[in-house]
């Protein structure tokens, strides 16, 4: 059966499959586009940055010509930055218009390539300190690079300790509005710090990250959830269809061997009809000629077991309708155990009951109910052969309306092999034994349209328990 159920099974697996290994692909792709999207908005933030600085070089240029260069060249007749009062003039000028601007350096060279003009004073009067950047901006032509600072995978994975834009840009001479710019008088070199910038931007990114995942993470909850619901609704269905198909092929089964156990019996009860009556016939004429002789009496017995049998498999075979009247099972249940007692009187043997004192009647057939317990209390006994203690119990069940009577032994219960063969016809472990009676105890049940189970208890022995429903007549 769980090889089958397997089977059932596995086409529903195959869409729990496809639907994680479709989160997993929406998970990645979504963090492939954000990936995407923060490489663009990188791109953007550096365009940005790289004209906002030009923007602030023509600003400076502005303000360096004319109010520092026009002013000095009035005043000293010549510009000469190493002198205190023009460098300190310049810096005033420098610093109050980018007052408030995101500016880390800058850095004035003259033609020769010398830092005339800086934020650190330290590199003041160094020589070839600008590199290519600084032809490119004497020959008129602005550049821009970003240098970014940390390991390995801080830069790979877009969050540098620091992102510094450098700029290159001429500065120069301003004629009138209406004329070109002028000549170029030195190079202007703006260090601009991006680091929040970036930041900003790796943490959108983590937060879009995290927010993707607490989507997918709740859609992940959610369809394990509906997956598992689905396969326990598979499964028990497929179980079910299982258990259909296996009691249809029992009823098969059954149905064909009851016609060949009835037209058998039939054919077998006849002659040894005969034979009883004969039998009888001799034994009373052997009282006479030889009352020794228990021959005849050993033939009557005999046969009078064996048309017991020959009753059980007809019973079996075509169980009758039952003849449906308001009963009381607790009446039935007194009457089985009046008549059992007189059976382990002085046997060691002793019967306890209890019960609901608000047992409702049931529509049952009492002589089919009796014989059905009897055969129960039987078993019971059996199962205990050095006497014990049988436990008989009926309660109403007002939840599900129904009668529920439990019968139980103290013997030593049921082995694992033989609990799924209780129901089947001729099996049986007792020597003289048909194997049909907890057969036709079923077969009595279910034609109440109740049920029956057989099952271990928790301590020892086992118990049988029935359920009744109620139904008016």
């Amino acid at each position: 059966m769980n090889n089958n159920t397997e089977e059932k099974v596995k086409p529903f697996r195959l869409v729990k499959y496809f639907t994680f290994i479709s989160l997993i692909v929406m998970f990645a792709g979504t963090v492939v586009i954000s990936s995407l999207n923060t490489h663009s908005a990188r791109n953007m933030l550096l365009k940005k940055s790289k004209d906002y600085a030009h923007v602030l070089v023509e600003n400076l240029n502005h303000q360096i010509f004319m109010q520092f260069f026009i002013p000095v060249a009035l005043k000293f007749g010549k510009i000469q930055l190493r002198d205190e009062e023009q460098f300190s003039h310049m810096d005033r000028v420098v610093k109050n218009t980018l007052h408030s601007f995101r500016v880390e350096t800058v850095n004035i060279y003259d033609m020769n390539n010398v830092i005339s003009y800086s934020f650190e004073k330290s590199v003041v009067g160094k020589q070839n300190m600008g590199g290519s950047d600084y032809q490119n901006a004497v020959k008129g032509r602005s550049t821009s690079k970003l240098i970014q600072s940390g390991n390995f995978w801080e830069i790979s994975f877009g969050f540098p300790k620091q992102s510094l834009l450098i700029t290159f840009d001429p500065l120069r001479a301003e004629k009138s509005l209406a004329q070109m710019t002028g000549p170029i008088l030195g190079v202007v070199e703006i260090v601009q710090d991006l680091s929040d910038d970036y930041k900003s931007i790796f943490n959108l990114q983590i937060r879009v990250l995290e927010t993707c995942a607490i989507v997918m993470g709740i859609l992940f909850i959610f369809l394990i959830f509906v997956v598992k619901r689905g396969e326990d609704i598979l499964e028990r269905r497929s179980l079910e269809r299982l258990k259909l198909k296996e009691e249809l092929n029992r009823a098969q089964r059954l149905a064909a061997l009851g016609e060949m156990v009835a037209g058998v019996s039939h054919e077998i009860r006849n002659p040894l009809g005969i034979i009883r009556s004969s039998a009888e016939h001799l034994k009373k004429k052997m009282l006479i000629l030889d009352p020794s002789n228990t021959i005849p009496h050993i033939i009557v017995e005999e046969a009078t077991r064996l048309n017991n049998i020959i009753t059980d498999f007809l019973n079996f075979a075509k169980p009758k309708e039952p003849e449906l009247i308001q009963c009381r099972i607790e009446e039935i249940l007194d009457k089985n155990i009046s008549f059992f007692s007189t059976q382990i009187d002085g046997k060691h043997y002793e019967i306890e009951r209890n019960y609901d004192g608000s047992i409702p009647e049931i529509m049952g057939d009492v002589n089919m109910l009796y014989q059905a317990f009897l055969n129960i209390l039987l078993n019971a006994k059996e199962a205990m052969p050095g006497g014990g203690k049988i436990r008989v119990s009926a309660n109403y069940l007002s939840q599900e309306n129904k009668v529920k009577v439990v019968f139980e032994d103290e013997g030593h219960g049921l082995p694992d092999e033989i609990a799924d063969k209780l129901w089947d016809p001729f099996f049986t472990t007792k020597e003289m034994g048909t194997g049909l009676g907890l057969g036709i105890v079923k077969n009595i049940i279910d034609a109440h349209g109740g049920s029956i189970s057989i099952e271990n208890k928790s301590s020892r022995g086992a118990q049988a328990v029935i359920y009744f429903p109620v139904k008016n007549k």
